[in-house]
């Protein structure tokens, strides 16, 4: 019989409280760091990401005639000629072979001391 008082007291005893609605109850919660730490997880790297594309544009804005590039697909040339959307380049001298690259298709202007590199 005792053990039934014991059930039963345990049974009718008050629930614990309920978390607190509202900005206390959110502030509390142990999801906030994780939520703060993937937002600035996400600003870094939509920041870096812009980054790499103005220094893209700088560079395909600074190309001209003579620089030497690379394409994304590996070609190594000597730009001709460059229009708006397009650049003309050269990529054989013995054949005069001239290639046109949409702009976003260069890679990087290869400068002078990673010509050395490449031969």
């Amino acid at each position: 019989m005792n053990w039934m008082m014991t059930l039963l007291a345990a049974a009718t005893a008050p629930a614990a409280p309920a978390p607190e609605p509202g900005l206390r109850g959110l502030l509390q919660s142990p999801m906030l760091p994780l939520v703060g730490v993937m937002l600035i997880i996400m600003y870094f790297s939509f920041n870096s990401k812009r980054k790499q594309e103005k220094q893209k544009k700088e560079l395909l804005n600074a190309m001209k005639k003579g620089d030497r590039i690379q394409t994304i697909g590996g070609i190594l040339g000597t730009v001709v000629d460059l229009r708006d959307l397009e650049v003309v380049v050269k990529v054989d001298e013995g054949n005069n072979t001239k290639l046109k690259f949409m702009r976003s298709a260069i890679l990087r202007v290869v400068r002078e001391d990673e010509k050395a590199d490449l031969k």
